[in-house]
């Protein structure tokens, strides 16, 4: 079949060289993964192929152009993720994505889902009363949660935020550990502070934290409590003991929502212990008003290389 050139014009330069993260590399990738040739000048590109290959390249630059103009900033990652939708003929296009902006604060960036995983997982969340986030480091996991859990809080849908996840590597016993108990359990609960003062200010992260309105706390500490009008993310869910996790899923009260995260590859439980999000997975995945996202190592939205050593490391495993 003889190759057919298909050309595109855009406003300026400036804006086609943004819709590649102004970078030939990416174009190259195009090329490889799309089975098309991309000359590009000025403010135009063409793609010379087979019909089909260069109508799935016009897709995905409307895609990347709809998703810029939507205020996207299109990074090497989102180019090539949306040639990895096209190419699975998949059904979110890119710049369904940023059509969702969850807003931590007004000087901080807007989050927005990276992956059609991402997608569907803050859409679980948003819908149901619980929801599970199952998958590898670096999908985002806890910090798509977190930022779900501000903009309910901002638009007064809940009325505090509770952080919990258990404290394994000190066995829950925390009283042989030096300081108060916040000074305690900080090396544990990092992580959960760190997505905190991304989305905010640090004087407003710090006055929610001073009220409670956003409370971070051990799950050894959460044992009695009834939490109505919350918004509760359960980290690291893969350590909890079945008890521990039967005991959370029992604290929810009115109003509240419960996002469960974990791995269930990276148990660090004692042998013997079972963990409470593997017997969870599989008594309640039937159950209405319930969902489980699972994520993938091609949801991982750290450092490219981190996508690699987790293939990797699974391959190696396997």
């Amino acid at each position: 079949m003889k190759p057919i050139t298909l050309k595109i014009e855009y406003d300026t330069p400036q804006f086609l060289h943004g819709l590649f993260a102004n970078d030939r590399r990416n174009l190259t990738y195009l090329e490889k993964e799309i089975g098309v040739k991309t000359v590009s000048r000025e403010g135009w590109i063409s793609f010379t192929g087979e019909e089909a290959a260069t109508a799935t390249a016009k897709n995905i630059f409307a895609d990347l152009e709809a998703s810029q103009r939507n205020g996207s900033h299109i990074s090497d990652r989102d180019f090539r993720l949306a040639i990895d939708i096209a190419k699975q003929a998949g059904d979110t296009p890119l710049n369904s994505l940023s059509t969702i902006k969850l807003v931590g604060s007004k000087n901080r960036k807007t989050v927005s889902p990276r992956t059609p995983n991402q997608l569907a997982y803050v859409k679980a969340i948003q819908e149901n009363d619980v929801s599970f986030g199952l998958g590898p480091a670096g999908t985002g996991k806890t910090y798509l949660a977190m930022a779900v859990g501000l903009h309910m809080l901002k638009k007064r849908q809940v009325h505090r935020i509770i952080l919990t996840r258990p404290a394994v590597e000190a066995g829950e016993a925390l009283g042989f550990l030096p300081g108060d108990l916040k000074e305690k359990v900080a090396p544990y609960l990092r992580p959960l502070y760190d997505a905190i003062n991304d989305m905010l200010d640090p004087e407003e992260a710090q006055r929610y934290l001073d009220e409670s309105i956003i409370e971070i706390a051990p799950l050894a500490f959460m044992r009695g409590r009834t939490l109505s009008r919350s918004f509760v993310i359960l980290d690291e869910a893969q350590n909890t003991t079945r008890e521990q996790m039967f005991m959370t899923l029992t604290r929810l009260g009115e109003e509240s929502k419960l996002v469960v995260t974990g791995d269930s590859s990276q148990v660090d439980l004692k042998p013997g212990i079972h963990s409470g999000l593997h017997e969870a997975e599989h008594a309640l995945g039937d159950i209405e008003g319930i969902s489980f996202t699972r994520f993938s190592p091609s949801d991982i939205v750290r450092h490219p290389i981190v996508e690699h050593i987790v293939k990797a490391y699974e391959k190696f495993r396997a």
